[in-house]
């Protein structure tokens, strides 16, 4: 019985340890003052000049703007472009 609980224990931990090492992998990308949540951290070509925030980053005095999209990619004024 001893031998079940600690591999209960050990599975919930590694289920919990898991899920938060995929909440860590996400960010906020801003290109000027738009942004976006990227569920994956990506190399981003350097001609975009994208700015890479932690997940719980908030602005400050410059106001910026969310903008979602689905994909790989980043925008670029109102454009998405893919990479």
């Amino acid at each position: 019985m001893k031998s079940l609980s600690t591999v209960l224990v050990s599975a919930a931990l590694g289920a919990s340890m898991l899920a938060f090492s995929s909440l860590s992998a996400a960010a906020i990308a801003c290109s000027g003052n738009v942004c976006w949540h990227s569920h994956e951290r990506l190399d981003y070509p350097p001609k975009a000049h994208i700015t890479i925030h932690e997940d719980n980053w908030r602005w400050g005095p410059k106001h910026y703007s969310f903008r979602e999209h689905e994909g790989r990619g980043y925008w670029s004024g109102d454009t998405w472009t893919e990479f």
